[in-house]
């Protein structure tokens, strides 16, 4: 097969038309049938695997409407692998601009926790901080370090509450009215072999942001505090350690170097 009949090929499969000119059937009959087929047969293959990617967000629009929204995705944005582990990292921002569904101001926040649920699946494994290394270090010395995030690790936030939403549409939690409409914080991770989703406290968000991108404790602390003052350390401390968000922890390298002065 030439490459032009390739390239004609790929593109008549993410639209309605005549197979490419020049394709032939290994049966010598004709080969639209077969090509229709196949064309079926990658919609549905493309759809379903954004389907068990986001089953959430399918499950907020309905399955009609996520085969429409999922469809349109697909055609401008085509697999560039055949592995489609990764497929649909850019669905949410798609669906942010999808006319049709920005009514439902939420639903690409929680395909965004979707998302990052699925890479923090896939992540390489790593051990997580044992609590004793932290209490093994001197008071005065906690501010200066750094922790190392798991490969697991990352943090979704959201004007709206997306954690709450996203697990009562996944039997995480019963469907109820939410009454208290606020954003939120999740925390997702996979210490072990299951993936989690943390609802976090007040300023958690920005804690753990700050944590994983190499800040001191110190420094996390002071942001996380500034906006409202209600940010407790002890409670998000306890997070940290009992989700399994971090692997080690290193001394700020200016603290080092000062104390070697």
């Amino acid at each position: 097969m030439s490459e032009a009949i390739q390239t004609a090929f790929a593109a008549g499969l993410l639209e309605v038309a005549p197979p490419p000119a020049g394709l032939k059937a290994w049966n010598a009959t004709s080969p639209g049938r077969r090509y229709d087929v196949y064309r079926n047969n990658v919609s549905a293959g493309l759809t379903n695997a954004l389907a068990a990617r986001f089953p959430a967000a399918e499950r907020i629009v309905g399955a009609e409407f996520f085969r429409a929204l999922a469809w349109a995705f697909i055609c401008l944005h085509p697999p560039r692998s055949p592995l489609l582990l990764a497929y649909g990292d850019d669905f949410p921002d798609f669906a942010a601009g999808f006319e049709p569904a920005r009514e439902i101001a939420y639903l690409p926040d929680v395909m965004r926790l979707e998302a990052a649920r699925t890479r923090a699946y896939h992540a390489a494994d790593a051990p997580s901080l044992d609590p004793k290394v932290l209490a093994k270090i001197e008071p005065d010395r906690l501010g200066g370090l750094a922790l190392i995030p798991h490969p697991a690790l990352s943090v979704v936030s959201s004007a709206h509450p997306v954690a709450t939403v996203w697990a009562m549409n996944t039997g995480e939690r019963p469907l109820a009215a939410i009454r208290d409409w606020h954003g939120e914080d999740a925390l997702v991770v996979r210490p072990d072999m299951t993936v989690e989703v943390v609802p976090l406290p007040p300023g958690g968000g920005i804690f753990f942001r700050l944590l994983a991108q190499g800040r001191t404790l110190e420094e996390a602390v002071s942001a996380a505090t500034a906006p409202d003052g209600t940010f407790d350390l002890s409670e998000n401390l306890a997070i940290l350690l009992r989700a399994g968000a971090f692997t080690a922890v290193r001394e700020n390298q200016d603290d080092e170097d000062r104390n070697h002065v």
